[in-house]
């Protein structure tokens, strides 16, 4: 089988230090975090940024500081979120897209479609999607196709026929939200069959799912993402001292099912980034 890609997600918009002391807020924290991450197996960081407070922000000179932390320690490719936090408009979730020259994120993330996101709802109108595949195609940033529930597969086609994205994709399949598509074997089945040929996978198990939804994805040929922004447990009732904890567990089980780990050079090769 291919090597394994990690894809360590730091931060999030949802977790909280008071949650879990382990959550990095600062540029500084952010660099350093996706350092040990590398480390620990992951070939690629998934980020978000907050305020000093720890509000959830997308601000692009937040961003800018927190890529040239992350490359100052290591090699680890850096994908920036657009979908920010609930509630932000187009404008604001593209924060990260301003980048430029060596600033400029490896990969960015592209929801395809709304969702249930606990008591809240994730908006993500056709029109707000298509301007920021427009924004992405526009910049050469290769999107991975964020999906909470089936029909967002079928939604990036969509986008491929309207000339917004190339075929065939990555997507990361984020499974267990409350109120999305729940995280199961069947699930990730009916999921792998519905993509275009040559397509690429990633499993963002949430909560208690993520790491054996990650171990699942190993078996069947995919990829996984781990860390603190989708769940805060190393094993039920113990806290990760990092994303890099739950990295190390999951490079773990992907060893143990066959499969080698990724670096950020083969990662890149496998995923089409530039």
């Amino acid at each position: 089988m291919r090597p394994y890609v990690i894809t360590a997600a730091l931060v999030g918009a949802e977790t909280t230090r008071e949650q879990t002391p382990y959550l990095p807020i600062s540029a500084e924290e952010i660099g350093e975090e996706a350092a040990r991450c590398r480390e620990a197996g992951a070939a690629m960081v998934h980020i978000h940024v907050r305020e000093p407070d720890g509000r959830p922000s997308q601000d692009s000179e937040l961003f800018r500081a927190a890529v040239r932390e992350i490359r100052k320690r290591s090699d680890i490719l850096v994908q920036t979120s657009t979908g920010g936090a609930v509630g932000m408009d187009v404008d604001e979730r593209c924060g990260p897209l301003r980048l430029t020259g060596a600033d400029r994120p490896d990969m960015a993330t592209l929801t395809t479609g709304s969702v249930n996101f606990g008591d809240e709802v994730f908006s993500n109108p056709r029109p707000l999607v298509r301007e920021i595949a427009r924004r992405l195609r526009a910049l050469g940033i290769r999107p991975e196709i964020e999906c909470f529930d089936a029909g967002m597969v079928e939604e990036a086609e969509a986008l491929a026929r309207e000339g917004l994205v190339d075929l065939p994709a990555h997507y990361d399949f984020v499974l267990g939200v409350p109120g999305a598509l729940g995280a199961s074997e069947r699930a990730l089945d009916f999921l792998m069959a519905s993509l275009p040929s040559g397509s690429t996978f990633t499993v963002a198990g949430v909560g208690r799912h993520q790491l054996p939804m990650a171990a699942l994805a190993a078996s069947k040929g995919g990829h996984g993402r781990v860390g603190l922004e989708d769940n805060i447990y190393l094993s039920k009732g113990v806290l990760a001292k990092g994303s890099w904890e739950l990295v190390a567990e999951a490079a773990r089980r992907a060893r143990a099912a066959g499969r080698d780990i990724a670096s950020p050079a083969e990662a890149r090769k496998l995923l089409r980034l530039s």
